[in-house]
């Protein structure tokens, strides 16, 4: 059993209520999907899967993410993504996910992530520089662009050394809070690039 009682328990009384409600599936408030194992860790966690379900409260939106066949006792970093697979795109941290002793891991956001979800900049403006260290350093200034969608998710191992114990690459990607993350895990690759799963709720 996953030892996460309460979040268990939260997770089963909002999709709950949501069933429950007539207006249901003709109001779009609920979601569910999968994620799936990424190209880079289908050799060395074959098993790896998530079940993602999004409920809108009109305000935000609560993701509940359970994910099972990782490995036990390490933690991952969880993104929204612009794209599922390399170069990612625009990638916003959401938050951490951590996995009990069987390697299952449930946990729940709050935010916004309906097909409204986005991330702009109006033009340049200077950027805290709090981790520099390479080969991730952070940027001094921030690029301009028009509002980007971003509909799809991701998650990577916190530590590239996790990942090369379990018999993954090594490789050190930017996808931690400090810039030194290991490979992408899972993702949802299973969606088309341009139409990620977020893209379908719209409350």
């Amino acid at each position: 059993m996953i030892q996460y009682p309460l979040k268990s328990s939260l997770i089963a009384s909002v999709l709950a209520a949501a069933a429950m409600s007539p207006a249901f599936a003709a109001d779009h408030d609920h979601i569910s999907f999968d994620m799936v194992v990424s190209a880079g860790a289908k050799m060395c966690l074959p098993d790896a899967k998530a079940e993602v379900n999004i409920v809108s409260t009109d305000t935000a939106e609560d993701m509940f993410i359970h994910a099972t066949g990782l490995p036990p006792n390490t933690d991952f970093d969880f993104f929204v993504i612009q794209v599922p697979t390399a170069p990612f795109g625009l990638s916003w941290y959401q938050g951490d996910v951590k996995t009990n002793h069987k390697g299952e891991a449930v946990e729940h956001f709050r935010g916004r992530f309906n097909i409204e979800t986005f991330i702009f900049a109006q033009g340049p403006a200077p950027v805290p520089t709090v981790f520099n260290d390479p080969p991730f350093p952070d940027a001094a200034t921030n690029p301009t662009t028009n509002p980007v969608q971003t509909y799809h998710l991701g998650l990577w191992f916190n530590s590239h050394q996790d990942a090369q114990n379990n018999g993954c690459p090594a490789t050190v990607t930017p996808f931690n809070g400090e810039h030194n993350a290991g490979i992408q895990v899972l993702n949802t690759s299973n969606f088309d690039p341009d139409k990620g799963p977020l893209r379908f709720l719209n409350p």
